[in-house]
């Protein structure tokens, strides 16, 4: 019994084992501790998700050198047979690698990060975790009007970054120019809608006029792109069968329909108050009455 236990002691493999074991334990604590000691001196949000992602990665990466080093001298006899199997491997999980690929570029790249609101493909919603194989969206839409959560996850393989195009609603600029359109009668003041609809807007969206110009300065000099204005705009076209005006504004992403909501409530209000001078117009349809048929027969007829 004793040489079973001695023998069990001094096996290479065990001691190999046992190596491994405290390597890895090593590893993951000195991770754990400086994940610890860095997070709390990061204060911005996302540099710490993708710190504590990166540690995490390397974490594994340490953990698959260390196995290879430590049996180093028993893959000597497979070098061809991992040659082989590896690009079996690599073509069975083309997708996986793909997907880490994709990571890669979406960590370093820039293409969105987490607390984004972005498209990808017919899918939309804000960006809630980027693993190394798939990305979390909680969703918005579908179902639901508006830009509100509807309460789905989806999970996204990284891949798609090379196959579709990737809409990103707050990576630079996390403002969005939205509309109203309004139909007005003809006849009715058009100077008392004008000043009505900008009044509403300037009450309303005034508070992003200016961090919104300042974000896109920042936009003009990093990309070549024009220097739009952020102000609220209105304009009017005369159609068939009223005086279509639009108005124009810069508002928050999130803040959406809610500012849409708030703005058509106070332009209803300031309508109602100009005792008939606005009036809205809506589409009216009139059946018009045939003329009377007589039939006379005669002989019996």
């Amino acid at each position: 019994m004793e040489e079973q236990i001695k023998e069990f002691l001094y096996n290479p493999t065990v001691g190999r084992l046992v190596a491994i074991f405290l390597g890895v334990f090593i590893i993951w604590i000195v991770i754990t501790l400086t994940q610890r000691k860095l997070l709390r001196k990061i204060k911005d949000t996302d540099n710490r998700y993708r710190t504590r992602k990166i540690l995490t990665f390397a974490g594994y990466f340490l953990t698959l050198v260390l196995i290879t080093v430590v049996f180093f001298d028993k893959l000597g006899g497979f070098t061809v047979a991992l040659g082989v199997a590896g690009a079996g491997i690599a073509f069975a999980l083309q997708e996986v690698i793909a997907s880490f690929a994709g990571w890669m570029a979406i960590m370093f790249g820039g293409f969105y990060k987490t607390g984004d609101r972005v498209q990808l493909g017919g899918i939309k919603g804000d960006v809630i975790d980027i693993g190394v194989i798939r990305t979390t969206l909680m969703e918005t839409g579908q179902w639901v009007n508006g830009d509100l959560y509807n309460g789905r996850i989806v999970r996204i393989a990284n891949s798609f970054v090379f196959k579709e195009p990737v809409f990103n609603y707050s990576a630079d600029f996390p403002f969005l120019w939205d509309e109203i359109k309004i139909p007005i009668q003809y006849g009715s003041d058009y100077q008392a809608v004008r000043e009505i609809l900008n009044r509403a807007a300037y009450d309303l969206v005034g508070d992003y006029i200016g961090i919104a110009q300042e974000t896109w300065k920042q936009m003009v000099n990093k990309y070549m792109i024009e220097d739009a204005s952020t102000e609220p705009m209105v304009t009017l076209v005369a159609t068939d069968n009223w005086v279509e005006f639009t108005l124009r504004y810069t508002v928050d992403l999130k803040k959406r329909r809610t500012t849409k909501d708030n703005l058509y409530l106070r332009i209803l209000e300031e309508v109602d108050k100009t005792g008939g001078k606005v009036k809205f117009a809506s589409a009216t349809f009139q059946l018009v009455e045939g003329s009377e048929l007589n039939v006379h027969l005669k002989n019996g007829r």
